[in-house]
């Protein structure tokens, strides 16, 4: 079996390193630079991990599936999905993306996480002992869930008429407006000294580095500026990561404190 997943701050990234590790196969991230045909092509079952958010799956995670979805057909799947609090749908949602009938979703779960979100003062980031917890949980899923492969016990969480009810009422109608209006709605205050690390780490290179105007007495270029291109992703890579807390995507209360991954 392949895991492939996509993670922005590395709770994705951590459920699918131990759901490979324990079932005896090989990881990747849908970032590095493979032939991702040739990879689907020559698997039988493929496992797919994704952080949900408002019950869809990632922008990125959507065009990596469909760039790649006749090579999906026939195949036995595995969806993990990780959300905070929960996603309603959201590893049936991966179904959306793949032709009826071609494959077969025979194990799908929510894996709770710990907090990305570093900047919203409902949820604020949580003390690293509740963090513990929610990885050791999320450790016992995925031993869970490789047992329950390899005895044919198939389970699809968030498959029921109900949980793609709550998840197309209470997120999915409303977050892909928010979205598309992330996707132009990244900020950079004047803390920011244009050191490029979120240039750097953002899986969709969105933000590019340029110069800003030049001082009235001078014509060098002025400091380097952030900008963007319009295509975010919603990972909150780029504010958990930037040293001088300076960017904020969609919801631009200040930065109090990062969550740096598991």
């Amino acid at each position: 079996m392949i895991t492939l997943y996509f993670s922005g701050t590395g709770n994705s990234r951590f459920v699918a390193e131990a759901f490979s590790r324990h079932a005896g196969g090989v990881c990747h991230s849908i970032e590095e630079p493979l032939n991702f045909a040739a990879l689907l092509a020559r698997q039988e079952r493929i496992c797919f991990c994704y952080p949900v958010y408002g019950s869809c799956v990632p922008r990125i995670m959507r065009d990596f599936v469909l760039l790649h979805r006749e090579y999906l057909e026939d195949k036995k799947l595995v969806v993990l999905a990780t959300q905070f609090l929960f996603s309603g749908d959201g590893a049936r949602a991966f179904t959306d993306l793949l032709q009826a009938g071609h494959c077969q979703v025979v194990y799908a779960d929510h894996i709770r996480m710990p907090n990305n979100i570093c900047n919203f003062p409902l949820f604020p980031v949580q003390d690293a002992s509740r963090c513990a917890r929610r990885l050791r949980s999320a450790q016992r899923q995925m031993v869970r869930a490789v047992r329950c492969l390899e005895s044919g016990v198939v389970r699809r969480r968030g498959f029921s008429a109900a949980s793609r009810l709550l998840g197309l009422l209470t997120q999915r109608l409303w977050f892909l407006r928010i979205e598309d209006m992330a996707g132009r709605d990244v900020r950079v205050t004047e803390a920011c000294t244009g050191c490029g690390i979120c240039v750097q780490t953002c899986p969709r290179d969105n933000l590019f580095l340029t110069s800003g105007p030049p001082a009235p007495d001078s014509s060098a270029p002025g400091p380097a500026r952030v900008e963007q291109r319009g295509r975010c992703t919603l990972c909150y890579r780029c504010v958990n990561t930037c040293p001088e807390m300076a960017i904020t995507v969609l919801w631009h209360g200040p930065v109090r404190r990062q969550y740096h991954g598991p």
